[in-house]
């Protein structure tokens, strides 16, 4: 953990500053002169030329690559033709919300997102476990997995943008600048934790129960 936290500790010094630092400070220091929209969009001008950025240096495409972009694409689409400071926030919630009935509609129509996420993730890890996820894509205990995670990360988004949603009308624009990505931060990271500790709880379980199939 140590060490994985000093290789870490400076790009994630650099993604903190970029994602919540600088949008705040530009914001506060366009405010009086520009106003409080046209503050707020170049405050969004950081984060997105970083995710692109991070987007061009991995030049990988796949299904989370092309979720990333079309995370941007939205985004800029939902800051396009003005509006008061908390209607653009609001809008910029909206992609959240779109990802969220994504999972949730895909969930609906037995054709679970976290599929294809999942399969992009055992594609860089081997190309063993990509077959093995292939060979089992079938066996009832991994589609249960696969359609619980689409309806934690589904439900999880909306509850997300739920409590934003809230947040927005409380706060003042400034202290929702810091708040709101703090928040959609905590929501990605609690997802991902739990995701990861879900799949290794799953895989246990059919372990086992090879085990005792073996035995038996």
């Amino acid at each position: 953990m140590n060490d994985w936290l000093r290789h870490r500790a400076p790009a994630l010094a650099l993604d903190l500053a970029v994602n919540f630092a600088l949008p705040v400070v530009v914001y506060d220091l366009l405010q009086g002169r520009w106003g409080e929209v046209n503050a707020l969009l170049a405050s969004a001008v950081p984060p997105l030329v970083w995710a692109v950025g991070g987007f061009v240096r991995s030049r990988r495409v796949d299904a989370l690559s092309v979720m990333a972009m079309a995370g941007i694409a939205l985004s800029l689409i939902a800051f396009a033709g003005g509006g008061s400071a908390r209607f653009l926030e609001l809008r910029e919630k909206m992609v959240t919300l779109l990802f969220g009935l994504a999972f949730l509609g895909s969930a609906a129509i037995g054709r679970p997102l976290i599929w294809p996420l999942a399969r992009a993730t055992m594609a860089r890890e081997s190309g063993e476990a990509l077959a093995q996820f292939e060979a089992d894509r079938d066996h009832p205990m991994l589609r249960r997995t696969i359609m619980v995670m689409t309806l934690a990360w589904g439900f999880g988004l909306v509850a997300d943008v739920a409590v934003s949603v809230g947040l927005i009308y409380a706060l003042p624009v400034g202290t929702y600048l810091i708040v709101g990505p703090l928040l959609g931060y905590a929501t990605i990271g609690g997802l991902t934790v739990w995701t990861v500790w879900y799949r290794r709880h799953r895989t246990r379980i059919v372990a086992r129960m090879q085990d005792a199939a073996r035995a038996g």
